[in-house]
């Protein structure tokens, strides 16, 4: 096995209410799941090859709860990418190099019967996670925006959080809510739903605690 750690930010968006079932072990709200993730790297390796400064992204679709699997995904990898950057980051979005179940890569592409051929692009990302605010555009694949949770009667922002000291994604994300729209061969549109801002720190063992 490879070793590898990545240290940034992400942004993630899916079908489910607001805090999303999933979060709590619970089924997803419509019986069924559709989610993307964005990711900013700003530190990471696999191996001898460095992954600074690049981004990633992943959209999935699942006809029930994503532990049932039988889904299918897509990757999105950073056009700025060399080719060993972009086969390092394809087999930690693919979960390869990684322990079963240790990461949300990992668990993800193990529900998935499909991985459709990566997409090499650019990731235009901007993610502010105290604010709850988020943009990404990749041409011809993905808009996505989030936004944090206003207060019905107020309008005030309000704030949560998710922790998750034993988790594979993250360890704390705010949450809030967001808008996507993704073409291509996983396609579907998102509207005012669960939208989650966090750091990540991962390896192949899992979570960096």
């Amino acid at each position: 096995m490879i070793q590898w750690e990545i240290r940034g930010r992400e942004f993630g968006n899916c079908n489910c209410d607001y805090s999303c079932p999933c979060q709590f072990n619970a089924l997803p709200t419509h019986g069924h799941c559709r989610g993307l993730g964005v990711y900013d790297i700003e530190q990471g390796f696999h191996g001898p090859t460095r992954l600074d400064g690049l981004r990633a992204a992943g959209i999935f679709r699942w006809p029930g709860p994503i532990h049932e699997g039988k889904g299918e995904a897509v990757h999105v990898i950073d056009r700025r990418a060399s080719a060993e950057q972009r086969a390092a980051l394809i087999r930690i979005l693919s979960g390869e190099d990684t322990d079963p179940g240790a990461t949300v890569f990992q668990v993800f592409a193990s529900t998935c019967d499909r991985l459709h051929e990566p997409i090499i692009a650019d990731i235009d990302f901007e993610l502010d996670i105290a604010g709850r605010t988020a943009s990404a555009h990749i041409e011809g694949v993905l808009e996505t925006r989030g936004a944090p949770i206003l207060n019905p009667v107020t309008g005030a922002t309000h704030r949560v959080r998710i922790v998750q000291p034993d988790g594979f994604e993250f360890a704390e994300a705010e949450i809030g809510r967001g808008w996507s729209k993704t073409t291509g061969p996983v396609s579907y549109e998102l509207a005012d739903t669960y939208g989650q801002f966090a750091r990540i720190h991962l390896c192949q063992h899992g979570m960096v605690r």
